[in-house]
């Protein structure tokens, strides 16, 4: 499900609330909605740099299509390792073969769902400046080079093909070999992934080459039994046209998958075996990989990462390339859901030194190193904090490199540790309290620091790995910082805590005016998200559109409730197979306590939510119709019976198996409740949450005979694309006018 929430920052976070009126200087103004979405208050950051593996380079794409190397010591400009030349096209990006040598161009691309795409790729010989394109038959989807550069692979009609870089034909063209021969849209898929597969596991390739060039393994997506989402595309035709796509909702058939390994030196197939003694093949495989496992030069297996249908029994089956018999390497159990597999879950160690699992089996999300016997060998972090991102291992020098909450939830910091779990050393600096988030090159003799917080833009400083000394500062914001103390008067952030009637402490923030009043009492405009795992509540830079309502004389709250993310599985978890309802019971409270200030009118309290928010901003406003009097809910889901397997189940299990958690807190249910004025908004070509979910609330909302305000935007998507502008300054009035 796409989280889309903004987090609203303030620049003085003070210990109290202010007492009395306070003026803002007429010299400077408050912030107002063209400030933030013209980028005015945005801070600068450094992307796209990629680190070459000497360690001591990087690379960047330039506007115009080139690509620089430059030096990590001083930043300098080494060379220009391709120039794009004139009248061909621009370049979106690209990588560049191991030894340095073959580079790949992406140009052309378009977007199809949320990470895939489809573009016309081209190969630079760097050796001898020949520029070809890659294939010549219609465009292709995830191009890669093989790890010795003397290949490359991609998919295009669902199937798999690989060209030999080494030996091109006549007329200056690759030879393609097709691998796979039985790509059909809507049945099979070979090498990319099924729609819900892209969306909740957030990859769009499906296929890894051998670390010896020699095998690819891939997926293949059997979809002919999962049913079709038909969406009328407008696009300003005489007749509407339907867009058909499989689309698993929660309870129904998935597409079927398979693992299979392509040899090159027998020209052959094999198919892995994933069931290993399990009884359904109704399961997910979120990642496979390639491990080495062993010093010997055995070469390497392949690991796929097994879920079953429920996501709580979650496996490692290491697969034997040649045969595709698999054993199980790890094993892991959880009375509710395993956390999402990802990129971080499992890190292999080379030459068979074992490898590092992320998990959360005591209570909070820790790393622990096994062998290649599946064998427990210690733990490496522990404490009741949560390891948030892990960046790298050395294995060199038996050093793990890693961001955690081990000082506050609200904030992060960059720490390293030995494999051993000993000799633990913060690299984020201890007296810049926030957010950091960090970039490792390889070798580990660098890295980069992403550093903000609520009173801070964002600094990027690039800094040495072994003492944490900064060696530059990329940038630092010393133009944003400038121009908001001589134009700006911004609002106050101000986080606190509070206690439910449950006895559960909350975390929240509010957004002040400058010239605050205590002796006032103002409307609040409550903006959350809500969804398991998600975090609004952070100490960090960045602003929302809901901040330019404090100018208003609106004051803006947040509170992250039971279900959200980083406090803890206990925390997290307790809402699983009820989405909905504590979440719902919290922000109601929060509602309640807000409404208990002195200088806040309890009669004017509104509620915003996007996606999963806006399913809870429907909710709090049925549910809780004494306490809100106005709710703004874009892209809701009305129902999860509506939404995809994948992440519905995770949270609430099967609806054959729990329809009371599917129905109970189903805002399709609760119209007649509606009290508040309320703005529904979707868009027509929502692939995500289908605008199906309000065209139910409406019918509901009709029957009952409640009035109510609505946005439709014709052909767009989630996050509303173009149109995005126009919704957010119509909720911005609809807020004004009805609080």
């Amino acid at each position: 499900m796409r989280r889309i929430y903004g987090y609203i920052i303030g620049v003085a976070l003070l210990g109290g609330m202010a007492t009395g009126a306070q003026a803002a200087p007429e010299a400077k103004r408050q912030i107002g909605y063209d400030d933030i979405a013209g980028g005015k208050l945005a801070a600068r950051s450094v992307y796209g740099l990629r680190a070459m593996e000497d360690g001591e380079h990087y690379t960047t794409l330039s506007r115009n299509g080139d690509v620089l190397r430059w030096r990590y010591a001083d930043g300098a400009l080494v060379d220009t390792l391709f120039r794009r030349p004139e009248g061909f096209p621009q370049v979106s990006d690209y990588a560049i073969g191991r030894d340095g040598r073959q580079m790949l161009l992406t140009t052309g691309r378009e977007p199809i769902y949320r990470h895939s795409s489809r573009a016309d790729y081209y190969v630079y010989d760097r050796t001898t400046g020949d520029l070809r394109p890659l294939s010549v038959g219609g465009k292709q989807q995830e191009a890669t080079l093989s790890p010795d550069g003397t290949q490359a692979a991609f998919v295009r009609d669902n199937d798999l093909f690989v060209v030999d870089l080494s030996a091109p034909a006549a007329d200056g063209t690759f030879v393609e070999r097709q691998i796979t021969h039985d790509g059909v849209r809507g049945s099979i898929i070979n090498g990319i992934p099924d729609w819900v597969y892209e969306e909740e596991y957030s990859f769009a390739r499906a296929y890894e080459w051998a670390p010896g060039s020699d095998a690819i393994a891939f997926y293949r997506f059997d979809e002919s039994g999962v049913r079709e989402y038909s969406m009328n595309t407008f696009r300003g035709g005489l007749y509407p046209e339907n867009y058909n796509f499989k689309y698993p909702k929660a309870g129904e058939m998935n597409s079927v998958v398979g693992i299979r390994i392509y040899r090159f030196d027998g020209d052959s197939i094999v198919d892995v075996d994933l069931a290993s003694g399990a009884d359904s093949t109704d399961i997910y495989v979120p990642r496979i990989e390639w491990a080495a496992t062993g010093r010997d030069g055995d070469g390497a297996r392949l690991a796929v990462h097994w879920l079953n249908r429920l996501q709580n029994h979650y496996r490692i089956l290491l697969a034997d390339a040649t045969t595709g018999a698999t054993s199980v390497l790890y094993e892991e159990r959880d009375p509710r859901y395993i956390e999402r597999i990802d990129n971080e879950t499992a890190t292999f160690l080379p030459e068979g030194r074992g490898f590092v699992v992320k998990s959360e089996r005591d209570g909070w999300m820790h790393l622990y190193r096994y062998d290649m016997a599946g064998r427990l060998q210690n733990r490496i972090t522990e404490g009741a904090w949560e390891v948030t991102a892990l960046y790298g291992i050395d294995a060199k020098r038996g050093r793990v490199y890693y961001q955690s909450t081990e000082d506050s939830p609200l904030g992060r910091g960059i720490y390293s540790v030995g494999l051993n779990g000993r000799g633990k050393r913060r690299l984020s600096a201890a007296d810049e309290a926030g957010t950091h988030t960090a970039v490792f090159g390889p070798g580990y003799r660098y890295w980069i620091d992403y550093f903000s917080n609520s009173e801070t833009p964002t600094v990027v400083t690039l800094r040495r790995v072994a003492d944490g000394g900064a060696v530059r500062v990329l940038e630092d914001n010393a133009a944003l910082r400038g121009r908001i103390a001589a134009e700006y008067t911004l609002p106050r952030k101000e986080f606190f805590t509070f206690t439910t009637p449950e006895g559960t402490t909350l975390n929240g923030y509010l957004l002040l005016p400058a010239d605050f009043d205590s002796t006032r009492r103002y409307p609040v405009l409550m903006t959350q998200y809500s969804g398991p795992g998600s975090q609004q509540v952070t100490d960090k830079w960045g602003w929302s559109w809901e901040a330019a309502l404090v100018r208003e004389g609106i004051l803006v709250a947040c509170v992250d409730g039971r279900g959200t993310g980083f406090r803890g599985a206990e925390f997290r978890k307790c809402t699983y197979g009820n989405l909905g309802g504590l979440e719902v019971q919290d922000q109601i409270a929060a509602a309640r306590y807000l409404g208990s200030l002195p200088y806040v009118d309890p009669a004017r309290i509104g509620i915003y939510g996007w996606s999963f928010g806006g399913f809870m901003a429907l909710n709090c406003i049925l549910k809780g119709n004494d306490v809100f009097a106005l709710a703004v809910a874009v892209a809701p889901v009305t129902s999860w019976r509506y939404y995809d397997t994948i992440y519905t189940e995770l949270y609430n299990g099967l609806p054959q198996d729990n329809a009371a958690g599917y129905d109970d807190n189903s805002p399709i249910f609760f119209a007649d409740r509606l009290k508040g004025k309320l703005l529904l908004a979707h868009g027509t070509g929502d692939d995500n949450v289908h605008i199906q979910n309000s065209y139910e609330m409406i019918e509901r909302l009709v029957r009952a005979g409640k009035p109510f305000e609505m946005a439709i935007y014709p052909d767009k998507n989630h996050g509303m694309g173009s149109s995005r502008d126009h919704l957010l300054r119509r909720a911005i009035e609809f807020v004004k006018c009805g609080l």
